[in-house]
């Protein structure tokens, strides 16, 4: 991504050009739950290019307090792009058609166990949110910009497998994987045109229930 690129339609046809020109991973794997994650373009501070960014209410029952791309199961007779358009809509209030779909990155399984599909979606014009409190407890607008910091990406080791844990300093700490994981390809695949994979990347223990 250039340096000072605005979010106009150069940028919505660099992302759709190179989602389009990549071939994705595509799990099928009976035992995983599927599940969609949504990563909406929209206007960040002052108007640059940014990306929706949650975390989770803390009395959730699943992955509660962590960070998050707005998401949830696929449902029956739903497709990704469908089920993380409804979930948008459910957690931040923001309602999008089906033609603002840019395209997929790679599925990623969880260690608990769903097969995630990243959905791109461009939202210039989302300027009001509307968070569930039941769900969301804090939403942020990361610039892209972001993406590009020098240390990215942090690799680390834990005792429990041989897999790098993948993480990003964002919002002033770090987000880690899955999260982490499918935001950096965005970046890679999405932005730079590049055959970057990410599903081999470890999860933090704390996220593997």
């Amino acid at each position: 991504m250039e340096a000072g690129q605005s979010l106009g339609p150069e940028l919505r046809s660099q992302i759709a050009r190179n989602l389009h020109a990549h071939t994705r991973i595509d799990l099928q794997r009976p035992e995983l739950r599927p599940a969609a994650v949504a990563i909406v373009i929209v206007p960040g501070p002052a108007g640059v290019p940014a990306f929706l960014l949650t975390r989770r209410n803390a009395q959730l029952s699943q992955h509660s307090g962590q960070f998050a791309l707005p998401g949830g199961r696929v449902d029956p007779g739903e497709d990704a792009g469908t089920a993380a358009r409804r979930e948008l809509a459910e957690e931040l209030g923001v309602t999008l058609g089906a033609e603002r779909i840019l395209g997929q990155l790679d599925d990623f399984a969880t260690r608990s166990r769903y097969a995630i599909t990243p959905v791109v979606l461009w939202g210039p014009d989302v300027h009001a949110l509307a968070p569930n409190p039941a769900e969301v407890a804090l939403v942020y607008r990361v610039p892209l910009a972001e993406l590009y910091q020098p240390e990215v990406p942090i690799l680390s080791q834990i005792a429990e497998s041989e897999a790098p844990v993948l993480a990003l300093p964002l919002v002033g700490t770090h987000v880690f994987t899955p999260t982490a994981a499918i935001l950096y390809q965005l970046r890679e695949v999405g932005l730079e045109g590049r055959a970057t994979r990410v599903h081999h990347y470890e999860q933090p223990v704390f996220a593997w229930k």
